[in-house]
């Protein structure tokens, strides 16, 4: 029997996660984390840096290589009310690397803490090199759109550099702090654009990495700019009731070669690989449906895999050979578009074949992205960890699931 996944209920996938067992800090070494392994059912442990001999030779492994930015900004109004002002994506210029050369003004959409005390006027805030002017603008969905003008001649990344804070999750119940800036990025962090870390990757070390080239890894990068959606509760009893956050992704032209030479396979490394790589066959049903389509209009909603796309037996690298063709005629090296795709059970795979991924949330569309992974079989991993001591959510440990 098929489930219809908007009909899944979202109390099917709790489990009891005490406050001790989530990791409020990182352990010493990142690639020290323990390893659950789930291999078709059967489920061990082991250390992180023997990741590599868990490996196929010659697979591809794909790692997302955004940069978490400083995106928690504070003024202070002169009634002494401080305003949070948390940036979630671009809004002029909207490309992402556009946005953070630029100079003078930009406007993003934002969500404001302390609302209720902004009413109405600017927020001023003088720093050591400028000072910067915030305007409120309309609303765009839960967000609003926030206009910043400053006076000196610097970058917007240098401004989030110099005033702005890494926004820690929220359930680390917190304060950020100076190590963050180093422990809630990935080693091979690039492309600024992210308000969460791809947490996956935060167990990689130069080692580890090595390690992988010596086991004759190929490896990858993409880039998924993670919102701050990605902490956002279930809060229907189905899922159908559930909005999913779009969030924009950048593809090079040799990374579609790459995984079409591995036959559209790949270990993805964390969620947001996931949703990459399996939105890329989706965009890839599209073109071969109809080639007219603009970067935009490749969007996958978030109900596409289940109804909006009909791929009919289509091979995963008949879609990206499919894609490939589609950038050539359009003289693209890089594919930038959006994805909003919730992947539950009763969503197929299409490229990832292996995954490594941290233990997530109770009752959180991650969790349903890992249960149609192993199809349904999560509680016997969760299972484990819990009984076995490991360390859950973000700073936490590690597993390789192979279904």
């Amino acid at each position: 029997m098929t489930v219809d996944p908007k009909h899944i209920h979202i109390s099917e996938y709790n489990y009891p996660l005490p406050d001790e067992r989530i990791a409020k800090f990182p352990i010493a070494q990142r690639d020290h984390s323990k390893l659950l392994i789930y291999n078709k059912g059967e489920v061990g442990e082991d250390v992180f840096y023997h990741l590599p001999k868990y490996l196929p030779e010659g697979a591809l492994m794909v790692f997302n290589n955004t940069k978490v930015i400083q995106a928690r900004m504070h003024f202070r109004k002169e009634t002494g009310a401080l305003i949070e002002v948390f940036l979630l994506e671009p809004a002029e210029p909207t490309d992402y690397e556009q946005m953070f050369q630029t100079t003078g003004h930009c406007a993003w959409y934002c969500l404001v803490g302390n609302l209720k005390k902004w009413k109405e006027g600017t927020l001023l805030r003088q720093c050591e090199r400028f000072t910067i002017k915030a305007t409120r603008g309309e609303m765009h969905g839960t967000s609003h759109r926030i206009d910043f003008e400053w006076d000196a001649p610097v970058s917007f990344a240098e401004i989030i550099d110099a005033m702005g804070e890494l926004p820690i999750p929220p359930y680390l119940n917190r304060e950020t702090q100076e190590s963050d800036k180093t422990t809630y990025q990935t080693v091979y962090s690039k492309i600024k654009g992210s308000v969460a870390a791809p947490t996956a990757g935060l167990h990689f070390t130069p080692e580890v990495l090595a390690d992988l080239d010596a086991h004759g890894i190929d490896r990858e990068e993409l880039t998924l700019h993670v919102g701050a959606g990605t902490f956002k509760p279930v809060k229907s009893e189905e899922i159908e009731g559930h909005e999913m956050h779009t969030e924009f992704i950048s593809v090079r032209r040799d990374t579609i070669d790459k995984l079409i030479r591995h036959g559209g396979r790949a270990i993805a490394v964390g969620t947001t690989s996931v949703r990459t790589l399996e939105s890329l066959y989706y965009m890839g049903i599209k073109v071969m449906q109809n080639p007219d389509l603009t970067e935009s209009q490749l969007h996958v909603a978030q109900w596409e895999p289940y109804e909006g796309v009909k791929s009919d037996g289509v091979k995963s690298e008949e879609s990206l050979q499919a894609l490939a063709n589609w950038m050539d005629a359009h003289h693209l090296d890089v594919l930038h578009s959006s994805t909003q795709i919730i992947i539950a059970p009763g969503c197929d795979y299409k490229i990832v074949k292996m995954l490594v991924t941290n233990f997530h949330q109770p009752q959180s569309t991650l969790l349903l992205l890992v249960s149609a992974f192993v199809k349904g079989d999560w509680h016997k991993i969760y299972d484990y960890a819990l009984s076995h001591d490991f360390r859950f959510l973000s700073y936490g440990d590690s597993s390789l699931l192979i279904p």
